[in-house]
């Protein structure tokens, strides 16, 4: 798997949160990584990034830095109707959306190790489906 720097360091951050059982941060953490891997994604990719500038002009995207305005949720929806990712991938992604925000807002949800586990190890599959495409 080919991260950034950054990406290797946030999701190297979210391991050492769940050796110190802070699993709530884990999750914002590594979800960090996945938004920071997607707009690099997108903006590394000449036809990729093109659909996003002529069919978002408003978004006005130069560089992946320029997506951080941009909501995860919409992202992902983008991204569907560009078709850049599947239906499903689209749900998936906005799965670890939803528990990032549990994790990340004031909620009764309180993942354990295995729970963060789980969730890490279905962002790294899933980063490793769009890097084959």
């Amino acid at each position: 798997m080919n991260l950034n720097i950054k990406q290797d360091k946030l999701f190297r951050e979210a391991l050492q949160c769940v050796e110190h059982g802070l699993y709530r941060s884990a999750h914002v953490t590594s979800f960090a990584a996945l938004m920071d891997f997607i707009h690099e994604w997108i903006a590394n990719d000449v036809s990729r990034l093109s659909a996003i500038q002529t069919n978002y002009t408003a978004w006005n995207i130069k560089q992946a830095s320029d997506f951080r305005d941009q909501k995860d949720h919409t992202l992902f929806e983008v991204m569907k109707k560009q078709a850049f990712i599947t239906n499903g991938m689209m749900k998936a992604l906005q799965g670890l959306l939803a528990k990032r925000n549990e994790c990340a807002h004031p909620d009764d949800y309180e993942p354990g190790i295995n729970d963060t586990l789980g969730y890490l190890d279905e962002m790294m599959k899933r980063i490793g489906v769009l890097q084959k495409k």
